[in-house]
């Protein structure tokens, strides 16, 4: 029968990364403050370590998702001036009508092709949401729309923070695909492989995302980097207060 007793936390705890239960519940037991699992009790900071999770959670906000979407057929943009006077619509200026909605907040772009596009949207659900509800309001109204627009996240903006501070100077050699140039702007530019995605650094430990299809592919970008910076110490976060001892 296997002791009850609690143990300290092994120095190297190797097995841990491979065991199931941290694996698919990784905070499950965390929030107690103590991972505790086959006999051993450990402190946060170590269980984060050694499976791969970052020491802090980073903040995240989707600022902006841009979608595009086609309607395969060529519509009439003078016929949706005509109907909707609101519209924003230069074509000596720029080959596309502006349609705005109050809610969600967001404008589109629609061309003569059937050819639309979607900004200001602030997740993708909502994006796919405006651009349906410009093509029904188009079709109460009279515009002749034959079938569903094919819609297609194209790029999602996020900006994020880490809650420490980032040695940028560091993290140019350390890190692969960056530029830095702080005479020039203060942030540091990293292409990321996998996934696929631009984010810029800041000393203050701020990030804006950009090229993401998915918002989980920003949630993963943010997570890996986080992890990539703790690991080769490029990252430095302010000690807690210490708690004052109670008379």
């Amino acid at each position: 029968m296997e002791s009850t007793e609690k143990r300290s936390c092994p120095a190297d705890a190797t097995a841990y990364p491979e065991d199931p239960f941290l694996q698919q519940n990784p905070l499950a037991e965390l929030k107690k403050g103590l991972y505790i699992k086959g006999g051993y009790e450990c402190p946060i900071p170590h269980v984060y370590k050694v499976a791969n999770l970052p020491v802090k959670k980073a903040f995240i906000n989707i600022e902006n998702v841009v979608a595009s979407a086609t309607l395969h057929q060529n519509i009439d943009l003078n016929s949706i001036v005509r109907v909707f006077p609101g519209v924003e619509y230069r074509p000596e200026q720029f080959p596309g009508l502006v349609y705005r909605l109050k809610k969600p907040k967001t404008a589109t772009l629609i061309f003569s092709s059937g050819k639309m596009v979607c900004t200001g949207a602030k997740s993708e659900r909502q994006a796919r949401k405006a651009v349906m509800k410009v093509v029904d309001e188009l079709k109460r109204n009279g515009i002749v729309i034959l079938g569903k627009p094919e819609i297609m996240i194209q790029n999602i903006v996020a900006s994020a923070g880490l809650g420490g501070a980032i040695d940028l100077e560091k993290s140019t050699y350390s890190l692969k695909r960056t530029m830095y140039e702080p005479e020039q702007f203060p942030g540091l530019i990293y292409r990321m492989d996998d996934p696929k995605v631009v984010i810029l650094l800041f000393a203050s430990g701020k990030l804006v995302c950009t090229g993401a299809k998915k918002e989980t592919e920003v949630h993963r970008a943010v997570a890996k980097l986080q992890g990539t910076l703790e690991e080769k110490v490029l990252i430095a976060y302010e000690a807690a207060p210490a708690a004052t001892p109670s008379p």
